[in-house]
């Protein structure tokens, strides 16, 4: 075995220790940060529900004497309102239907019309008691109040006659021109809501420093993958500068924003809650977040929006939420870049975006107004794909074919020089220099169609073009096509067969075999690696959107059938072979780049033989 295998096989183990090792220190980080989220648990939680209520309007109801004591201590200026009964106002249109709540004047309940849970379920973007907002009022002793726990005065549901509807809620004080009010109105066929908090002769409560809008949200298991959601979990936000940034649920657990903000959003992985300052930004944030151990819960954020007020009398701050889903050019209407939530290309590939934004959008798009079948789509966006690189494939299969007719030359080289890579390297450069055969030639174009292949690999997933959307087999194209579960989880692997995945890997074995001619067959990585690298992305992609393994599937069947007829039809193996018999005749001039290569291997040749001696 020669130095480049044992480099070989030493780096492939290298990389399965580091593997375990990261595996053994992530579950260590996991126990960690489990103990610290737990201690953030009860951070802004609600206060228990009273014993005893009354009746809004009662005037016949009384409160014991020690709890009218308790009831002042905790609720202030707000004791009247710290109990009550609940009523609930409904605002609806054909996309979004939110019922609203006296207690703490609030959205209660958000539920998009339009789609359903991978289970068949109402699609609930906002449930549960977790899910509350309002602002905290000071009180004595170093205590404060949030006003989603006491009781507002709701006003009527009006309905204009642009199809709008509003609801207004009020929280007075005990002093007469004291209140705090929220109105909502949603909009007539639109996800958006106009939330505006008027806050009138509040000045000696909330002093004149920033007012604190705390909001908590949940996001429940709307997908199918629980591992796929937590992972598009995040907090999305926008800064005054226009400055767009994020972090993941399951990465980070708190975030301390300075800066003022216009937008922050809790995105899931199709939907989103978005908070958006539409006159004053907000001055900064506070971030937290938690990760539950539950298998219905996918995240929680609280998150407290400081509010620049300035102690005004009279003091409103209007706010527009967005319920609604991540669809790009929805988002991109908006015209404050939160499509910018979409993860279209992160990390070193994030150039990929713009391949995603100008290219495969717009045709996904422009194939989506043909036909409803996004199998086909898919089909038709492959080979719109794959007519757009033609011209690099087929310089890849021309360099491939001389690469070929050289092979036997090259063996011969091999052979004479199997003990002296120095020498193997330098003769093998003379021959393709004489040949006039350029060894990049084939690696080049796969490089320019890396871009591509790493955009469908963000697109795919991302599209809720595609959520429980059916194709052959596969009842959700945003997620795996299990054809069969086993019941418990294969490590590496996981805990079903995905039939995509299955027949991307055997095209992808079956275009190694195809052009095992290539490879260097004297060296056991370079023989063997085309063959091993789909197999250990099995487990990987095993757990990917089928619209993705498709995709792929489908570019490998195209590259197989355009290899034959192009090497069967096309290129004619013995004029190439004549062609480079011919170039080999020619006086050939070297160029600076081969010159400066040439002098380097001989510098390293001369230096081996003088460390052999």
């Amino acid at each position: 075995m020669d130095r480049n295998s044992v480099i070989g096989f030493v780096l492939l183990g290298a990389l399965l220790v580091g593997y375990i090792w990261w595996n053994q220190k992530s579950s260590q980080d996991a126990k960690i940060e489990k103990a610290r989220q737990d201690s953030i648990a009860n951070l802004n939680k609600p206060k228990a529900e009273q014993s005893k209520t009354i009746a809004l309007g009662d005037s016949t109801a009384a409160v014991a004497p020690q709890d009218s004591a308790r009831l002042s201590s905790e609720y202030g200026p707000f004791t009247h309102a710290a109990t009550g009964a609940e009523a609930t106002t409904i605002l609806e249109n054909k996309l979004v239907k939110i019922t609203f709540t006296n207690k703490g004047g609030q959205p209660k309940e958000i539920q998009l019309l339009e789609f359903k849970s991978s289970a068949g379920q109402p699609l609930m973007l906002q449930k549960g008691s977790f899910n509350r907002q309002g602002i905290k009022v000071p009180l004595t002793n170093n205590q404060s109040l949030n006003t989603a726990d006491v009781f507002f005065t709701p006003g009527n549901l009006e309905k204009h006659p642009d199809g709008s509807q509003s609801v207004s809620y009020r929280l007075s004080t005990s002093t007469a021109g004291q209140y705090i009010e929220y109105t909502y109105m949603l909009k007539n066929d639109s996800y958006l809501v106009d939330y505006t908090i008027n806050l009138v002769g509040m000045q000696s409560v909330l002093g004149s420093k920033n007012a604190e809008l705390q909001w908590n949200s949940q996001s429940d298991l709307q997908e199918h993958s629980m591992e796929q959601e937590r992972m598009n979990n995040q907090i999305h936000w926008r800064d005054a500068q226009k400055d767009h940034d994020y972090f993941t649920l399951m990465n980070s657990s708190e975030k301390k924003l300075a800066t003022p903000l216009q937008w922050v959003s809790f995105k899931q992985q199709f939907f989103n809650t978005t908070l958006i300052a539409k006159k004053d930004n907000f001055a900064s944030a506070d971030i937290h977040s938690k990760v539950p151990q539950s298998p219905n819960i996918v995240g929680q954020q609280m998150t407290t929006l400081f509010i620049p007020y300035n102690g005004a009398a009279n003091y409103t701050f209007p706010i527009e939420v967005y319920y609604g889903p991540n669809k790009y050019k929805a988002l991109k209407a908006m015209d404050i870049e939160l499509q910018k939530i979409i993860p279209l290309g992160t990390g070193i590939f994030a150039f990929v975006k713009y391949v995603n934004i100008w290219i495969i959008i717009p045709v996904f798009d422009f194939l989506g107004g043909l036909t409803s079948n996004y199998g086909l789509i898919i089909l038709l966006l492959t080979i719109f794909i794959r007519l757009i690189i033609a011209p690099f494939t087929y310089q890849s299969y021309v360099s491939s074919a001389k690469m070929k007719v050289l092979k036997p030359e090259l063996d011969e080289l091999r052979a004479r020089y199997k003990d002296d890579q120095q020498a193997f390297g330098m003769e093998q450069m003379k021959l393709f220099r004489s040949a006039g055969v350029n060894p990049l030639g084939g690696c080049l174009p796969a490089l320019l169609q890396l871009p591509i292949l790493v955009a469908m690999y963000s697109f795919f997933p991302s599209s809720i073009e595609l959520r429980q959307e059916s194709f052959l087999w596969a009842n959700d194209l945003s997620t795996y096509d299990s054809i069969y579960n086993f019941g418990f989880d294969i490590p590496l692997y996981g805990d079903h067969i995905s039939l995509f995945t299955i027949l991307m890997t055997i095209t992808s074995l079956i275009l190694a075999f195809y052009n095992r001619g290539m490879a260097d067959q004297s060296n056991p990585v370079m023989k063997y690696m085309p063959y091993v690298f789909p197999i250990m992305l099995l487990g990987i992609f095993n757990k990917m959107a089928a619209a993705l393994t498709y995709y792929y599937f489908l570019s490998n069947v195209i590259s197989i059938l355009l290899q034959w007829v192009i090497q069967t039809f096309i290129i004619n193996h013995d004029k190439i072979h004549a062609q480079i018999q011919a170039n080999k005749s020619k006086p050939q001039s070297k160029s600076k780049w081969a010159e400066k290569l040439e002098d380097m291997q001989k510098r390293q040749a001369d230096m081996q033989k003088t460390r052999k001696k």
